[in-house]
């Protein structure tokens, strides 16, 4: 089992902090946490999804992220309309990019017919819809913002097309850690940033942006630092900003991830 001997790895996630938290403990190292995002729902376009079910407006229903699909549950069951609601979900041909979305669909009984293979970025997506065809009332249910070039392809190829964001990313109401931990990155008291999502990569350097060390963190995260992104969405949202990961998992996902920064460092230990 690889270790990381103490290191100072930093983790930039909001949902899952103590469980990345442990895992990076497990291994001997040592976090400093600094959340980026802050999910905000959206009701109106949850109503959007549920009347657009009742009126059986959709033939396809596509899911991007099991944080988007958990979402509208949650709001159906509030209002008491879960139970129609996945009835009517059941009615259409449910597509879902990646595993998680695919879990949520399963703890509520209910069997996508077109799922995605790894790396389940748009291009898999695209690919298995392919085989659907997609001449038909389609509802994209999007993550904290629009997916365009995917709404774009999806139009493309003959898509009657309806949208929905259930929740939106924004930056969390304090700010303080996020400074810290680039402060602590710029400063050289960091050994690895850990990024699972390409809005964590943007709302950092936001911040950085704010506190006049853009460069520097560029600088610092090209340097000594050992960059890992979970997967090449968010690998791209890094490049984006100059920044070269060094570590992208074969597996798109945190415990993945964590397990390839203990291995680098062992691989690397005792080079200059």
């Amino acid at each position: 089992m690889p270790s990381l001997q103490g290191r100072r790895i930093a983790l930039l996630e909001s949902r899952k902090t103590d469980e990345l938290s442990l895992l990076v403990q497990r291994l001997g190292g040592t976090v400093v946490a600094a959340p980026t995002v802050r999910e905000v729902p959206r009701f109106e376009d949850v109503g959007t999804f549920l009347d657009g079910l009742d009126q059986h407006r959709f033939d396809i229903t596509i899911f991007l992220t099991g944080v988007g699909a958990a979402t509208l549950f949650a709001e159906a069951d509030r209002q008491g309309r879960l139970s129609e609601t996945l009835e009517a979900l059941g009615r259409t041909t449910i597509a879902c990019r990646g595993p998680k979305p695919l879990a949520v669909m399963k703890r509520h009984g209910l069997t996508p017919r077109v799922v995605t293979g790894k790396p389940h970025t748009t291009k898999e997506l695209l690919e298995a819809l392919g085989k659907v065809g997609l001449d038909a009332g389609v509802l994209l249910v999007h993550y904290g913002e629009r997916n365009q070039e995917l709404a774009d392809a999806l139009r493309a190829q003959g898509a009657r097309l309806d949208e929905v964001c259930p929740y939106e990313w924004a930056l969390p109401e304090d700010t303080s850690p996020i400074a810290t931990v680039i402060r602590e990155a710029t400063g050289g008291r960091l050994d690895a940033m850990l990024f699972t999502s390409q809005v964590q990569c943007r709302h950092l350097f936001r911040i950085a942006r704010d506190l006049g060390l853009v460069r520097e963190l560029e600088a610092s995260l090209n340097g000594d630092i050992v960059v890992g992104a979970v997967g090449p969405v968010c690998a791209d949202a890094l490049r984006q900003f100059g920044v070269t990961p060094d570590v992208i998992p074969a597996a798109p996902n945190m415990a993945s991830l964590i397990a390839a920064i203990g291995d680098y460092f062992e691989l690397t230990a005792g080079e200059p």
